[in-house]
């Protein structure tokens, strides 16, 4: 395992790549946290972990204001992580031992992979969001975010959930940022996975966005909450055999 800093206009995200026991050259998986997430949290690793023993090394990566990353968390905005999305793959693509790249996110991480993957559509082998944070952007559009509400045309300056805020442009950049975008240019294999008894972002979400994409695999998680507290079993065999049915491709 190797830990270290990738440089993201100045701001030092922290990351861990990790090789898998079949060695290189081999597939390279992006692993993107969630809002108020980090690389350390047990969904996180346990979805690297089958990815190595698919034998694809995995890429953690801390994103602006979480974690150990720079940034200050009140700061950061999706706009901002796109921004350090798009320098992680940069610095992917540049291991000489890869051979195919993979992008999997959770919540806020999953929305963000799928806006890298629109981006990336000819750099991304297969997509992988889970319980993807589509209501952030939705949110943002019609004055509600994390049990707040807000008038959307006079965005207020600051929110604040428990010891945390976030800041009014992080509200006043999601408002423009529409995922039919990225569904509409990502035309590769994807896997969605949600729970159905996720109440931070509910399931219809991922249902509408699973419709919209061209070659999506959906699977619900029975009675499984956002961060799959009850059935992450059931998460890591569904990757596994997706995995599994790429490689027979």
């Amino acid at each position: 395992m190797k830990e270290f800093y990738i440089d993201s206009d100045g701001i030092q995200l922290h990351s861990k790549l990790e090789i898998p026991e079949t060695g290189i050259p081999c597939p390279l998986a992006i692993v993107i946290h969630g809002l108020t997430g980090h690389m350390e949290e047990r969904h996180i690793v346990a979805v690297c972990e089958t990815f190595r023993e698919c034998g694809i090394a995995t890429l953690r990566v801390e994103m602006y204001g979480h974690g150990k990353s720079g940034g200050r968390f009140e700061d950061h905005t999706i706009f901002k992580w796109i921004n350090n999305g798009l320098d992680v793959i940069d610095y992917a693509k540049k291991l000489d031992f890869v051979t195919d790249l993979y992008l999997c996110g959770h919540s806020q991480g999953g929305l963000l992979a799928m806006f890298l993957a629109g981006m990336h559509r000819d750099d991304i082998k297969a997509l992988i969001p889970l319980s993807p944070g589509i209501i952030i952007t939705d949110g943002a559009r019609n004055g509600h975010i994390l049990g707040h509400r807000f008038d959307p045309e006079h965005v207020p300056d600051r929110i604040t959930f428990g010891a945390m805020a976030l800041g009014g442009n992080y509200l006043r950049t999601a408002q423009l940022l529409h995922e039919d975008d990225a569904i509409s240019a990502y035309g590769g294999p994807v896997l969605l996975i949600h729970g159905d008894a996720d109440i931070t972002v509910p399931i219809s979400y991922s249902i509408r966005a699973a419709e919209k994409y061209r070659n999506c695999t959906f699977v619900t998680i029975p009675g499984d909450t956002h961060c799959y507290d009850r059935h992450l079993e059931l998460v890591t065999e569904t990757l596994r055999q997706f995995l599994d049915s790429l490689s027979r491709a």
